[in-house]
């Protein structure tokens, strides 16, 4: 059963050693349990990249362990091109290091922000990758990277562990919640090593995309909970004492969370009630198992109201008034986009959408769309009308809707092939595990240890006992269990979902901006529908960097208040 609450550990002092330690030493660190996560500050290879055209000098510190205790991944990992595996050549900790990048202008600098990338997609484990490489030119205007040194923020790409990942003792080691656990453990590093490293870990900017935002968002709400801690301590992470007790803190300045997959629990029935109360699937011919589809949405109403969320306006955010939220989502998206730029146009009712999608590496399609949907008034940058029913069937004829389940269909009436978000839960020693009630008592896969069918216990009898952890794994990767908490929720937020993202229910994003807004630790809250958006992130570089300079010149000097530990 999950563990009740999240607890906030109080602030204890870093070790004198560490907050003394030089920026151009190591760490030295006091504690013997921390002494193997030193950085070392001369350890770092100068390349050269361009930004906008101007040349600038990078010091690269590659491929920093930031665990004590990695655990050992298998040579050949699933997911190489065709769906066969790729050879890894870090073996010992590829999937739990981090690249930094320090541009010239923060190479004294401790004040400057650290913009922390996840590079997930949907759940997946992510290796270890370097966004900054040697030659390579960048545009501020259109690159997270460019963006990013130009602003003279030091730059992390952060691997992590996840589903698909394969162990060298042939074993799953990145069940949830491992990929948490190892975000988590990256942030203690960076604080272990504040003072000798450049840039401020009270500045701590994490950003990431599907899977990844959806990482960003319970990194950014469980901040410094101690229910991680026993996971913390398994692998070695920075500020776990001998005794198991936490010394240093986890939690961070800023969130920037794209189309985040989130809420996995729940999910499932959120996506069937979008689609569903509308008629969107049949309309769309995207309607396989309609039986399945109805009563997976039927529990959508009764979670909605367990929120307990309230819209702007005071409001209540229930099953009833969603549809009406959600247009208003899509008109304030819309005109934000009319009103921000004179070019700016949305096709007349009856005209068409051009749109240009392909995936990375392929030759890019363009199609057009009857807009048949939304009434805009370009004179005056407002929207007139939304028809609902053709907005989600538009959603809908952009990408297949998924299938039914959307996120938990491993096992369900047989299907053993989905690509869905089932093998990220369950022990190490098994592919998968059904993690909702309906996909649990509908498993049907003999032998895969999941089910009513192998267990004889229903999903309320089987989450009943002591001793299962599946629904721990749910709530330790969901961020709507710990906002509104004891844990320290970072008090900066920007979350962008497309308004064709048809990945996730546009109520996910929605809950969360809801949740956040109500919760006091957080003060500066940017959500967004992002104008004809696909599932995607990083769209609007130039948005999103003055919002985070903007958060950063108003919270002010990082080492006038630097909370210890």
């Amino acid at each position: 059963m999950a563990l009740a609450g999240s607890l906030v550990l109080a602030a204890v002092a870093v070790p004198a050693s560490v907050a003394a330690a030089p920026a151009t030493g190591r760490g030295h660190t006091a504690d013997p349990q921390d002494a193997a996560l030193d950085f070392d500050s001369a350890a770092y290879t100068t390349i050269t990249v361009t930004v906008d055209g101007r040349p600038m000098s990078v010091r690269w510190y590659k491929e920093i362990c930031y665990v004590a205790d990695p655990v050992t991944a298998a040579a050949r990992q699933p997911g190489g091109p065709g769906g066969g595996t790729t050879t890894i050549p870090n073996t010992a900790c590829g999937y739990q290091s981090m690249n930094v990048f320090v541009p010239e202008s923060a190479f004294g600098d401790q004040r400057t922000p650290i913009y922390v990338a996840v590079n997930n997609s949907g759940w997946k484990a992510s290796y270890i990758r370097a966004s900054v490489t040697a030659g390579t030119s960048y545009s501020s205007s259109t690159s997270t990277v460019g963006a990013a040194l130009k602003a003279g923020y030091v730059f992390a790409d952060v691997a992590n562990r996840s589903r698909g990942l394969a162990g060298a003792d042939g074993s799953a080691p990145g069940k949830a919640p491992a990929a948490v656990v190892d975000a988590k453990a990256a942030v203690r590093y960076l604080r272990l090593n504040d003072a000798a490293m450049p840039g401020s870990a009270e500045r701590i900017v994490v950003n990431g995309t599907s899977g990844g935002g959806a990482l960003v968002s319970i990194l950014g709400a469980s901040g410094n909970s101690a229910e991680y801690t026993p996971y913390l301590a398994a692998i070695g992470a920075a500020g776990i004492d001998a005794k198991g007790r936490s010394t240093l803190r986890d939690d961070v300045f800023a969130v920037n969370a794209y189309c985040p997959i989130t809420d996995l629990g729940n999910a499932d029935s959120a996506y069937e009630w979008l689609y569903s109360v509308l008629a969107t699937r049949d309309a769309t011919g995207s309607n396989p198992s309609p039986e399945d589809a109805t009563a997976i949405a039927a529990r959508f109403t009764a979670y909605e109201k367990s929120l307990g969320l309230r819209n702007p306006d005071g409001s209540r955010l229930t099953a009833a008034t969603m549809l009406d939220t959600i247009e208003k989502e899509v008109v304030r998206s819309a005109e934000t986009y009319l009103r921000a730029d004179p070019a700016h146009t949305i096709p007349p009712l009856g005209g068409t959408f051009e749109i240009t999608s392909g995936a990375p590496g392929t030759a890019p399609t363009t199609k057009s769309y009857v807009n048949d949907w939304i009434d805009a008034d370009p004179a005056t940058g407002t929207v007139r009308s939304v028809d609902m029913a053709k907005y989600l069937a538009f959603v809908a004829t952009q990408a297949k809707l998924k299938t039914t389940p959307a996120f938990d269909a491993v096992g369900v009436h047989g299907n053993t092939t989905s690509g869905t978000e089932t093998d990220l839960f369950g022990p190490p020693t098994r592919t998968y595990l059904n993690y909702t009630e309906y996909g649990w008592n509908h498993n049907d896969v003999a032998g895969d240890g999941s089910g009513i069918d192998d267990t004889g216990l229903t999903w309320k009898q089987y989450t009943a006992k002591k001793s299962t952890t599946v629904d721990d794994q749910v709530h330790l990767i969901n961020p709507m269990d710990f906002i509104g908490t004891s844990a320290d929720t970072a008090p900066n937020w920007y979350v962008r979902h497309g308004t064709r993202d048809r990945d996730t229910a546009f109520t996910v994003s929605v809950n969360l901006d809801r949740a956040l807004a109500a919760d006091p630790q957080v003060r500066n809250l940017n959500y967004q529908l992002a104008w004809n958006q696909p599932h995607a992130g990083d769209y609007d570089v130039p948005e999103a960097m003055a919002w985070i300079a903007d958060t950063v010149r108003k919270a002010g000097n990082p080492l006038a208040s630097r909370p210890r530990g």
